[in-house]
């Protein structure tokens, strides 16, 4: 019997209290915090969700000093219960994002049944609409987290139950147009009783009250919302309602049930879609004046957007205003006049368009009474009615639409000025206006901001206008395409139109080519339409000024850019540069992922960069060196405050900056530099690139403080040699010598013990030559660690000691505490525990007086290792007790999953063992992410070592056989012996004898080359 993969079976719900299940187990996440994370990432499923917006989700504007650890531990919890947990819940920048199918989260499945059911009542097939809406609504279990999920989960969830309201409502109407009246009032007036001024949902009641012959009832029900509305809003019931009313105190006919339609036949008379609380309207006796553009068949996306604007209108209560804004392509027209053809019915004396050409190349703005002469002339006026000087329409305009239910899209408006003149006298009327802007000063007006699609809303319209089996063929390569295309609805349009006109090419073909940004903006181009053109009609309409800012804020590289960073390329001050960010943001050139941050829609990126011509670029090499030098200046007090023992060092640059952020306490200066670390690592590279080699090296030296505490070796490597890189073709020695010190560093916890010999080597012969003692200290001590993981621990030994007596003389006590601790390592593997442990003991007493409780967290695991390997069981525990009183957030991902590992080790050799598993999973659980092999053997053979002593002979194989593999990767020869002797310890248990002395003699080979004592070679 064959079964699905475990992706297909692993499923969520949220409509309602928290659960998740595999197959038919059902998961448990560990605690309130994990189901707050787990809650607003699967709310925004397949965005990525800030770990700033998580924290704020689970402690609202009061988180902890150790918010971020916690949410980290949070994630590294939900990833273990969760099967696949990696694959589920992806890290992205600093942020996370779950990867869901549709089918996997009863949300998604509730926005797809109830998009399939308006695309049947659409159709006229209503008993499946009703259907499909009843299987929708069966979904909900509850409020989201039971209503206890807090202000963030409430604010996302709140459009989830808006949409579960108007589905509800949606499902009523259908039901009173199937004719299934009876059975309905107990179910409308418990709604009502929840959402008492909700008149939709009232004259749903009114009509089912009607047509079971309850007459008075329903009669009464108009009594209670008018009295309800008058003392609440201070307003009379709708238009639609007041109509309604009157049908029923008359009997009218046109109330009388519905002949049931036949299977999949004609819509009854009431239309679903038509949003009104009557029955059926009378269809007027002369054609209703219609210039809407065709509403695409194609349509895709924008249902939240959707379903507010069709509720908006349907509430009736007077004019309605409604401005959709955003970025050139996004889609504002297409929305607007999509909405449109959904609500004509109920605007029966017109529906309008004008495009106010507010954006249009090499057109003025149409004024106000020219396009009243354009709208009197759609109306069917005779032109003999209609004033030769434009300066007359504007007044007739507004007599005419003052007693009209007309629908006006007045799109592509450039400012207030346009608008507020039409929409004056319409208070029947509903009015959607476009812009680029936000005409904030358009009084009464409510606004839709569109941005991006969602990727599946992407992938969907690829697949619609491509064709499912198309689509089919090339999953991965059309959510790369859609990515590509910044999931923009023009950019995808083009992309389709092309690859419709060449068959030949594949989704893969086409997303290479735009793979290559110098010509991605060319490639999005068909016709008439551009990309380019659309993004430079805004860029045209700015003032000088913020043209030029537009530019060089083209050059930041990070996600996200603050007034600071931005006040350095514009050579501006902090708040003039914020000035110039919201009148970007206004025209939706940038937007605004939270409160003082601003980033580029990947497509707008590409367009500020086109616009820098090939050459040297004086105004832009000045603008990166500005830029550098901000940058230098912000880590340097971010590294005073996070890291005690760091040393500032004088670099040439353009000038001080303009001002920094907020960098004075960890928690700012930590949050700064988890936010800006794509940006500082692009500054970097692009330094380097553009001669800034000086800022660059010094930059890159800086960096990699944070990488290292975040666990971030790779970034660590890739960092320091660019670093090295620059450093070298500044030819400063002194930048260089730092440089290659963090390169060893990089490649010694990376395993690459040799290349950082190399670079060790290098750096002790430059400082040599400068008689730079400090300097010389510290390379020795990082010698004395490789040769000691190579496995030349004497020689290794002789290095280490000859680094402590260097710090010693010039009183570098951190980098003293460091070669300790190494020393203390090199000690315990050649059977010295005593003097093991008085070397990390001073390594502890030094971290202390520093403050230094990062690296005090370090200092502590390698005392715990003397202790233990000495047999002082009771005092290994004991100090492994202080390291995690130290807290997460004073211990790097590494060393808290060494804590774990050596306290299940302790807990068993003190007769606590049955705590060991817990510690030992959480140990392997923070380990294995890091994907750094020295780390993982070093922690695996502990593990292996905890599972022998529990009688898990099994387990214990398979962690030493995994430790050897990543042990010998990278030749970490004492990892190397530990796991071969693991093994034979665990084959001999397991009976298989043979083997297992031929592993004993491997270990023992490693351990005879390394000169560990006979005595050494077996743990307790």
């Amino acid at each position: 019997m064959t079964t699905e993969p475990e992706s297909r079976v692993i499923r969520f719900n949220i409509l309602g209290p928290l659960e998740g299940w595999a197959n038919e187990h059902r998961l448990k996440f560990g605690g309130p915090i994990q189901e707050r994370v787990l809650t607003v990432l699967l709310l925004e499923t397949n965005r990525v969700v800030p770990v700033s917006r998580l924290i704020e989700a689970v402690w609202g504007e009061e988180p902890p000093a150790t918010a971020l650890q916690q949410i980290r531990k949070a994630v590294a919890e939900l990833r273990r219960r969760i099967p696949r947990g990696l694959d589920v819940i992806a890290t992205e920048g600093s942020g996370y994002r779950t990867v869901l199918e549709p089918g996997q989260l009863d949300m998604r499945l509730f926005q797809r049944k109830t998009a399939q059911a308006t695309a049947e009542a659409a159709d006229g097939r209503l008993s499946r609409a009703a259907e499909q809406l009843t299987e929708a609504m069966a979904l909900w279990r509850g409020h989201i987290l039971c209503g206890t999920g807090g202000r963030v989960i409430d604010s996302l969830s709140a459009p989830l139950e808006e949409h579960r309201l108007a589905a509800t409502e949606q499902l009523f109407e259908l039901r009173l147009a199937l004719g299934q009246d009876s059975g309905l009032v107990g179910a409308i007036r418990e709604t009502v009783g929840a959402h008492p001024l909700r008149e939709r949902l009232r004259g749903q009641l009114m009509l089912a009250l009607y047509r079971t012959g309850r007459q008075a009832e329903a009669l009464a029900e108009y009594a209670k919302v008018r009295t309800l509305l008058v003392n609440e809003l201070g307003i009379d019931p709708s238009t639609e309602l007041s109509r309604l009313y009157e049908k029923i105190l008359r009997a009218d006919p046109e109330l009388a049930v519905p002949e049931s339609p036949a299977a999949g036949g004609p819509a009854a008379p009431s239309e679903p879609g038509q949003h009104t609380v009557e029955a059926a309207l009378p269809v007027p006796a002369l054609p209703t004046p219609c210039t809407l553009p065709y509403d695409l068949v194609d349509f895709t996306g924008r249902e939240r957007e959707m379903h507010w604007l069709l509720d908006l209108a349907a509430d009736g209560r007077g004019a309605g205003l409604v401005g959709i804004d955003g970025m050139g392509g996004c889609g504002k027209s297409t929305l607007a006049v999509h909405a449109a053809h959904a609500l004509a019915d109920a605007y029966p004396d017109g529906q309008l368009y004008v495009d106010l050409r507010g954006y249009t190349p090499g057109e003025r703005p149409l004024r106000p009474d020219a396009v009243a002469g354009l709208l009197l002339k759609a109306l069917g006026s005779p032109d003999a009615q209609i004033p030769d000087d434009v300066e007359s329409c504007l007044p007739l305009w507004q007599s005419w639409a003052a007693n009209r239910r007309l629908l006006l899209i007045l799109d592509n408006a450039a400012d207030t000025a346009q608008i507020r003149p039409l929409v004056a006298a319409m208070p029947y009327g509903f009015v959607l206006v476009t812009s680029r802007a936000r005409l904030v000063d358009l009084d009464g007006a409510q606004w839709i901001s569109l941005s991006s699609m969602e990727p599946t809303e992407s992938v969907t319209l690829l697949t619609r206008t491509l064709g499912e089996e198309r689509v089919a063929t090339e999953p991965k390569a059309a959510a790369a395409l859609a990515e590509l295309c910044g999931h923009l609805p023009l950019a995808l349009r083009i992309a389709t139109a092309r690859l419709r006109n060449r068959p030949m090419w594949t989704l893969q073909y086409l997303a290479e080519r735009l793979r290559d940004e110098s010509r991605r903006l060319k490639e999005l181009s068909s016709g008439e339409r551009s990309v380019a053109t659309t993004v430079q009609l805004s860029y045209q309409a700015l003032r000088p000024d913020a043209q030029a800012a537009f530019l060089l804020l083209g050059l930041h590289s990070g996600a996200d850019i603050d007034k600071y960073a931005a006040a350095a390329l514009t050579a501006t001050t902090p708040a003039e540069a914020e000035e110039l960010l919201e009148d970007l943001l206004d025209v939706h050139l940038l937007h605004q992922p939270a409160i003082g941050l601003y980033s580029f829609h990947d497509l707008v990126r590409s367009f500020a960069r086109s616009l820098w011509k090939p050459g040297p670029q004086t105004q832009s090499t000045g603008a990166l060196g500005r830029l550098l030098a901000f940058y230098v200046a912000a880590t340097d007090e971010a590294c005073r405050v996070l890291f005690p023992g760091w040393r500032r060092y004088e670099v040439a640059s353009p000038g001080p900056p303009a001002g920094l952020p907020p960098l004075g306490t960890e928690p700012e200066a930590l949050s700064w530099f988890e936010r800006e670390l794509r940006a500082l690592q692009a500054a970097v590279a692009l330094g380097h690139e553009h001669g800034w080699y000086e800022l660059a090296a010094y930059l890159a030296r800086n960096m990699v403080f944070h990488l290292h505490h975040r666990g971030d070796i790779r970034g660590f490597q890739e960092v320091s040699e660019i670093g090295v890189a620059a450093a070298r073709r500044s030819e400063d020695p002194w930048t260089l010598r730092l440089n290659l010190m963090n390169l060893a560093t990089a490649q010694s916890m990376l395993g690459n013990f040799r290349q950082a010999a190399d670079a060790a080597e290098e750096g002790l012969r430059i400082v040599t030559s400068q008689g730079d003692r400090f300097g010389e200290g510290a390379y020795l001590d990082q010698l004395g660690w490789v040769h000691g993981s190579l496995g030349n621990l004497t020689q290794g030994r002789t290095y280490l000691q000859r680094a402590v007596e260097v710090h010693q003389e010039t009183g570098n006590a951190m980098q003293e505490s460091f070669a300790l601790c190494n020393l203390s390592s090199i000690h315990t593997h050649l059977g010295r525990p005593e003097e093991a442990v008085a070397a990390a003991q001073r390594a502890v007493l030094l971290c202390r007086r520093m403050g230094a409780r990062q690296h005090q967290a370090a200092a502590l695991n390698d005392l715990a290792i003397a202790y233990l390997d000495g047999g002082d069981h009771e005092a290994g525990l004991t100090v492994l007790d202080q390291a995690l009183s130290l807290g997460e957030a004073h211990a790097m991902p590494r060393n808290l999953a060494l804590t774990m590992a050596l306290m299940a080790n302790a807990c068993q050799l003190n007769g606590r063992g049955d705590q060991a598993p817990g510690y030992l999973e959480q140990a392997l659980t923070l380990v294995r992410p890091l994907s750094v092999k020295a780390w993982q053997s070093q922690i695996e053979n502990l593990a292996g070592l905890v599972h022998q002593r529990r009688g898990e002979y099994r387990e214990a194989l398979a962690l030493h056989e995994e430790a050897f593999r990543n042990a010998s990767a990278i030749e970490y020869r004492i990892e190397m012996a530990w796991a071969l002797a693991g093994m034979a310890q665990s084959l001999g248990e397991l009976g298989d004898h043979p083997a297992a002395s031929e592993y004993r003699g491997l270990a023992d080979e490693h351990f005879d080359a390394m000169s560990v004592p006979a005595g050494r070679r077996r743990r307790a």
